[in-house]
């Protein structure tokens, strides 16, 4: 029995201490958190199936997507207009930006980039690819919306 006494003392230290740990936010509730301490404006809403949903004055609806087995990432934003302002763009941008850890600059040229293309030559869907980020534009009657994306094996 005495020669155990050491193994059950290493045990119990052990067991303490990961029963005396904090529990750990998710990274995805971080991402949120985050994003609502850079960016003026936003607000935190429900989360429902690995979707943070956010609000902001400058969009009408507005996702923030968590890891799953094919995406790390994704943000969401819909456009009240069927031509988006610059402050919906610059708010994706950022957004984009502070997910993904790309400069600002370029999510921006890239978002500007996929709402240009969208229109009556390519059509109202448009899927484009810029900095290792897929980008999916889409347009109808009233709205526009941009969804923004990395494949999890990047």
């Amino acid at each position: 029995m005495l020669s155990r006494l050491p193994y059950l003392i290493a045990t119990a230290a052990i067991a303490v201490t990961f029963a005396a740990s904090p529990a750990r936010a998710d990274r995805c509730d971080d991402l949120a958190k985050q994003l609502k301490a850079q960016i003026d404006g936003i607000g935190i809403g429900k989360t429902a199936a690995n979707m943070i949903y956010l609000s902001h004055p400058a969009a009408k609806a507005l996702r923030l997507g968590c890891p799953s087995r094919t995406v790390k990432n994704e943000i969401y934003g819909q456009a009240s207009a069927r031509k988006p302002s610059p402050e919906f763009q610059d708010l994706i941008a950022s957004a984009a930006a502070i997910v993904f850890t790309i400069p600002k600059p370029d999510t921006l040229r890239g978002v500007k980039r996929c709402f240009g293309r969208v229109g009556i030559l390519r059509g109202n869907d448009i899927k484009t690819r810029f900095r290792r980020l897929d980008m999916r534009c889409t347009r109808t009657k009233t709205d526009a919306s941009i969804s923004i994306t990395r494949d999890s094996s990047e």
